[in-house]
């Protein structure tokens, strides 16, 4: 896709999210990596239902803003997931409700913040870590997802996401139609989860290697 493209793109899977209730007033973001090492972000405090396409901020790969509204405040973040995962070419960020009522109650691990109750939770999500809560934009977060990615990178499991106490989820993919897919998969997990009171089991150990088996899941 051309630059332009992807900033049309962009738009669209905000305003997409926006309208179906996965993200709300001026929470969220999203960012993009271009060929050359640079991305765009979406502007602080900006709505994902109405982007504008030409307000994007582009920066460069150094966090250096190169044009547009002024960055998210969320940048170091971005960054960081850019620079340890290789599957990272989408980043977004949301406060889904069903998400963050879900830190609130209490996450089924923190390795796993809900177990595998459903087959395509298993294929299309993986394993999503809890980050412990700290003030949005902190730069300590970025350590900890960077270091949560070298873990899983490490253990042959890449990560598509993590979860940040009472914030939201930050999921990451290849498009931004693929991250945003990662993101309500994960939201309606959540929400199934708690529908049944936290109770609902997850599928057996054998269930899911007949998941790893036949389609390749990684978990």
């Amino acid at each position: 896709m051309t630059e332009l493209e992807i900033r049309q793109e962009i738009c669209r899977v905000g305003a997409s999210l926006y309208a179906r209730g996965y993200v709300h007033a001026s929470a969220g973001n999203i960012s993009v990596k271009l060929p050359d090492g640079s991305f765009l972000i979406t502007p602080t405090d900006a709505c994902l239902g109405n982007l504008l396409a030409s307000e994007l901020a582009h920066v460069s790969a150094e966090g250096e803003q190169l044009s547009g509204a002024r960055a998210s405040k969320t940048l170091a973040l971005h960054r960081s997931i850019y620079d340890a995962s290789s599957q990272a070419h989408c980043v977004i960020h949301t406060h889904a409700t069903h998400l963050v009522s879900l830190t609130l109650q209490g996450v089924w691990r923190t390795s796993d913040i809900v177990p595998p109750i459903t087959p395509y939770y298993v294929m299309k999500v993986g394993h999503i870590p809890l980050v412990p809560y700290q003030l949005p934009g902190a730069p300590e977060v970025a350590a900890e997802v960077a270091s949560l990615i070298a873990k899983s990178n490490a253990q042959h499991m890449p990560l598509r996401g993590v979860m940040l106490e009472r914030l939201g989820p930050v999921v990451w993919h290849q498009t931004p139609a693929e991250a945003s897919a990662v993101l309500e998969e994960l939201e309606e997990t959540a929400k199934l989860w708690l529908m049944s009171a936290r109770q609902a089991s997850a599928l057996s150990e054998a269930q899911i290697n007949e998941l790893r088996e036949r389609f390749g899941a990684l978990w």
